[in-house]
């Protein structure tokens, strides 16, 4: 979003810019009313907002990274509290801790520098980064060690789990509900509050999910790793092999190595699981080798071993950028489906005032799960990919079933239906046939022994001036959803849906590898998910201070 087409959005100017923005710094983070109070009293550090009056300077403005400019706009006081009860802070008894914003501030430090957790501490003690220290509340050269974040986020993360979230799948499934969603949820609603976003965007919402791989700190030695690999073995119950089982050398788990866990699973991942993308490479000196050479699998696609995270983003069109809503984090063979449902189900409670007009997506979703929720429970349209099966290619099924390759309805003698419209009201989309076979046109199909235009349709005549009209809603006449979408695949209106769901999804995951997120830095499921979740508050954080630079450059130009 260059300043000359920033500037012409008046309203966006006039209210995000630096200039109209100063006299109601700082931006305070908002604290849900039912929060209890933090109940340390003292602590080796203690963050306090420090004023920016050094914005004053537009030379200064112009120089600072996003992330300076976030500890400038945002007083943080009020996620204390939040981080606090996350901590599974109860009493002032005990130890004193680090101020817990200090650790927050220190690790979005760190995630937005792209920086290891040893060269952070470094340089949180260099005299030239002394300015940070002091915003993040360190004091006194009294700073943090390395087992002192690893505590902070590992105790994130084993805290992080909520209450369950049915799911109606092929059978009732209990989701878990990440906790530290909360942080998400007040970061967006601390950028509403400022005026970043534009009425239409979340009057009429379009959500964005979608799936990424990370990659496990750890390095990945047998693919076939999974939870009985994490239990103990002994010789009256030996630990089954999964490696073995898929007719590949695995382990024999007879030795001092195996006893508690296989020598050949990461023990500092349990966890972490592999999914096969395009491309693969497999080692000769590896448990994954068959036991049977020339009875080998072709490769199934390029391995990764690790986690999941799964996003829900909003995306604005008018100002051109998009805010992460919900997230989760999963190892990376689960599902995709139910964890998103759950947070699609989660949309109203977490934020009541969101209309969703569209969820779009990549094929991963088009499935009955996911389409019947969207249309049965947020009443909202279908932008989904499609997801194919081999039955489609069979094009004489197309008018015994009622629809095409392309989910577009076809009469029983092979002519594609016209769109015409979507009624938001009764949330079902229009086909009209309108007599073309008596105009001449070609038919999708061409069926055998018909005569064309066929004189036996039911639908010619005066009594039906329009031919056949089929109104959609949630499934197709013989009972399929899988190709139902509100919007032809394909149409303009289509492609400016799903192109910006693309745009805002491919943008989360640049910043999280420009982050050096696509491999977690740390250790197992309950750190690397306090990471994430960390990364996606400052990427909307991020993305505020970044639209104020912009409104601010675009004010200059007008």
């Amino acid at each position: 979003m260059n300043a000359e087409l920033t500037a012409q959005d008046a309203t966006f100017v006039a209210t995000c810019s630096w200039q109209a923005l100063r006299e109601r710094l700082p931006l305070h983070w908002p604290t849900p009313p039912s929060t209890p109070t933090c109940p340390k009293k003292a602590y080796r550090s203690h963050y306090v907002y420090r004023a920016a009056t050094d914005l004053a300077n537009p030379a200064t403005g112009e120089s600072l990274s996003d992330f300076d400019l976030v500890l400038r706009l945002i007083d943080f006081d009020g996620l204390r509290p939040v981080l606090a009860q996350r901590l599974g802070w109860v009493s002032a008894r005990g130890y004193e801790p680090f101020d817990p914003l200090s650790f927050f501030l220190l690790v979005g430090w760190q995630i937005t520098n792209r920086w290891t957790r040893t060269a952070t501490l470094h340089h949180l003690a260099e005299d030239r980064y002394a300015d940070y220290a002091q915003r993040f509340g360190f004091e006194n050269s009294i700073f943090p060690t390395e087992g002192g974040v690893r505590h902070f986020l590992t105790t994130l993360g084993q805290h992080s789990e909520g209450e369950l979230i049915t799911v109606e799948a092929e059978q009732q499934l209990d989701v878990g509900w990440p906790r530290l969603n909360e942080w998400i949820v007040q970061s967006v609603e601390l950028i509403r509050a400022a005026g970043r976003l534009s009425a239409d965007a979340w009057a009429k919402a379009l959500i964005c999910p979608d799936g990424m791989i990370h990659a496990a700190a750890s390095r990945l030695d047998c693919t076939a790793v999974t939870a009985p690999c994490y239990q103990p073995t002994t010789a009256q119950a030996p630990r089954p092999c999964p490696a073995k089982d898929k007719g590949h050398q695995g382990c024999a788990c007879n030795t001092l190595a195996c006893a508690s866990v296989c020598q050949h699973a990461p023990s500092r991942e349990a966890e972490a699981r592999v999914v096969y993308y395009a491309g693969s490479n497999r080692p000769e000196a590896s448990p994954n080798q068959p036991t049977n050479p020339g009875a080998g699998t072709s490769p199934r696609g390029k391995l990764f071993y690790g986690y999941r995270s799964l996003p829900l983003q909003l995306s604005e069109a008018t100002r051109r950028f998009s805010l992460i809503l919900s997230d989760d984090v999963r190892p990376a063979n689960e599902r995709e489906e139910p964890p998103i449902a759950a947070q699609l189900l989660q949309l109203s409670e977490l934020y009541p005032t969101l209309h969703v007009d569209a969820v779009a997506g990549d094929a991963a979703f088009g499935c009955d799960l996911t389409l019947r929720l969207v249309h049965d429970r947020l009443r909202a349209r279908r932008v989904i990919d499609l997801r194919a099966h081999e039955t489609d290619r069979d094009k004489l099924q197309w008018p015994v079933r009622g629809y095409d390759d392309k989910g577009r309805p076809v009469c029983p003698f092979g002519y594609t239906f016209t769109a015409n419209g979507f009624d938001a009201m009764r949330l079902r989309h229009k086909g009209v046939w309108g007599q073309v076979c008596q105009l001449g046109r070609t038919p999708c199909v061409q069926l055998p022994e018909v005569i064309y235009p066929p004189p036996e349709c039911a639908y010619l005549g005066k009594a039906h001036p329009h031919g056949e009209v089929r109104n959609i809603a949630e499934r197709f006449g013989d009972g399929s959803i899988r190709w139902v979408r509100d919007i032809p695949v394909g149409t303009p209106t289509w492609k400016d849906y799903y192109h910006r769901a693309r745009h805002a999804v491919e943008s989360r995951n640049a910043t999280m590898e420009n982050w050096g997120l696509k491999r977690l830095p740390a250790y197992g499921l309950p750190r690397g998910k306090a990471l994430v979740f960390q990364a996606d508050v400052w990427l909307n954080l991020t993305t505020l201070a970044r639209l104020v630079r912009e409104a601010t450059l675009a004010s200059q130009v007008t």
